[in-house]
């Protein structure tokens, strides 16, 4: 495979080594990660401009590094770097980007849940090979890709980044895949786990979804009648696209010149995977995710609490901000009164990451402000989406109880996470999971609560809208759809196809 061409590229220090499975995750007092946004426009004017606003609109799903690629028709060129959208790109970035009068682009915000946080991870990844240029984006994670890197590193082949991303240009660049009369669909086929991913080529853009449906994949259509693709319909509304449909899971959908076509690169799994986290806490409010508004579901998540766990309470109160959808629907059901008693921070970004417990204390003192005067004396229902670690929920607790809180009923709008997330989701290790292992009342005493209930499965499943079967719900139940630790990708070097790796 010929070196990597993406030029400019921000920031570029070698990657390191790749990280073992289950290692390289982030503090305890990260959230939960998304695994990426990407976006992708065809044929309309300034195709750049377009994917900027595109990449905005998701800037929630990935902050880690942003970046774009576009197409003239004949050749690619790609801009990556560290950091928010607006890090990367300014308006001199974006005219020289739009300066060939690009007629496709695609784009890509990330987060890290293969490869290190470094700068020559970020996407999408622009390549030479046999069959000309490529750039990818991918939403979210292939279980098999360190055996196939394994393999393709054994016959010879050089990976410039550590992410499982690169392991899909291989294998399109293969000789194996480059006989096939549909080298991308071959490739895609001996992909295992979860991909949305999003192809730049010369003349064209290919979008396609894995079998089983894990992440989010969406089309629109602009007035100007070109089409766009992107991880949510936030992104379509921000660029004044209608929704059209989703990509399906086993589909390539191609844009170009010619319009979208599509075609299937395998039959749809019989048991869907689709991510119900991305209901609970990943996906903006106002995008419409595996064909129901996210808003309005986290609402029914919070009525379904309410129900399932009553108190006598004087206020409702959100954790800021994934918690104040829930908690609408909890106060609405309850009775008792909504307030806004912790305030957040808007200049401490997510990653504000410090290395002491005394640093990290402090450092969630400095996100959240609590109101003393609607917290002192008070009996309090504290709505919040999920419990990871547990470390930065204790933090907050302790806060509202040196307030002054009278007592403190913690509601939780998902089930207890006791599992890893193989699929595109950055939990922490299994040891590292506060549900791991203990009660739910151990648990209540460690965060120091008087009460603490989570959402049923049950309770959760009964506010989505396709059958229950459909999603995944691996990090509570444990029931992965996909063995993690068996891919299937080890039948990739059983027949007669290392020929592929050479």
């Amino acid at each position: 495979m010929a070196r990597r061409v993406s030029l400019p590229v921000l920031d570029s220090p070698a990657c390191s080594a790749p990280a073992p499975v289950g290692q390289g995750y982030p503090s305890p007092d990260q959230p939960p990660k998304e695994k990426c946004a990407v976006f992708g426009v065809w044929g309309a004017p300034r195709v750049a401009r377009l994917a900027y606003w595109g990449l905005f609109a998701q800037q929630h799903r990935g902050q880690e590094s942003s970046g774009m690629a576009v197409s003239d028709g004949r050749a690619l060129a790609a801009l990556t770097g560290m950091g928010l959208v607006p890090e990367v790109f300014d308006e001199q970035t974006l005219r020289e980007l739009e300066a060939g009068a690009p007629l496709g682009a695609i784009g890509h915000n990330r987060y890290s849940t293969a490869g290190g946080s470094v700068a020559c991870n970020a996407q999408p990844l622009l390549e030479n090979f046999i069959g000309g240029q490529v750039a990818v984006a991918h939403n979210g994670n292939l279980i098999n890709a360190d055996l196939l890197r394994r393999r393709f590193e054994e016959a010879g082949h050089l990976f410039h980044t550590t992410s499982d991303t690169e392991v899909i240009i291989h294998l399109l660049a293969s000789p194996a895949q480059q006989r096939s009369p549909d080298p991308l669909a071959a490739t895609l086929r001996h992909l295992q786990g979860a991909f949305s991913l999003v192809f730049l080529f010369p003349d064209r853009i290919e979008a396609c979804r894995d079998p089983w449906g894990w992440r989010p994949l969406v089309i629109g259509r602009l007035p100007s009648g070109h089409y766009a693709v992107a991880s949510e319909t936030v992104a379509l509304d921000v660029i004044g696209a209608t929704l059209e449909r989703e990509v399906e899971p086993g589909e390539i959908v191609t844009i170009s010149e010619h319009g979208l076509a599509s075609r299937r690169f395998a039959d749809a799994a019989e048991r869907q995977s689709q991510c119900a986290f991305e209901h609970v806490y990943f996906a903006n409010p106002a995008s419409v995710v595996f064909g129901q508004n996210v808003q309005i579901t986290r609402e029914r998540l919070g009525e379904v609490l309410a129900c399932e766990a009553p108190v006598e309470a004087d206020f409702v109160v959100p954790m800021p901000d994934s918690g104040r959808t829930a908690a609408l629907g909890y106060a609405r059901l309850s009775g008792i009164p909504y307030r806004e008693a912790i305030v957040p921070n808007r200049y401490v970004g997510r990653t504000f990451i410090k290395p002491t417990a005394e640093q990290r204390q402090n450092a969630v003192r400095l996100k959240l402000n609590i109101i003393a005067e609607l917290v002192c004396g008070r009996r309090l229902v504290i709505v919040d989406d999920s419990i990871v670690r547990g470390t930065t929920t204790k933090a907050k607790m302790d806060q509202l109880r040196a307030a002054g809180a009278k007592e403190i009923h913690l509601r939780i709008s998902c089930p207890p996470i006791r599992h890893p997330c193989y699929f595109g989701v950055d939990f922490a290790t299994r040891d590292q999971l506060i549900a791991n292992g203990r009660t739910v009342d151990e648990v209540r005493q460690f965060l120091g609560v008087d009460s603490l209930h989570y959402l049923s499965l049950d309770g959760l499943l009964k506010c989505m809208q396709r059958p229950s079967a459909s999603y995944c719900t691996a990090c509570w139940s444990g029931d992965y759809p996909l063995d993690p630790s068996h891919p299937v990708g080890d039948e990739v070097v059983e027949h007669d196809q290392l020929r592929m790796f050479t």
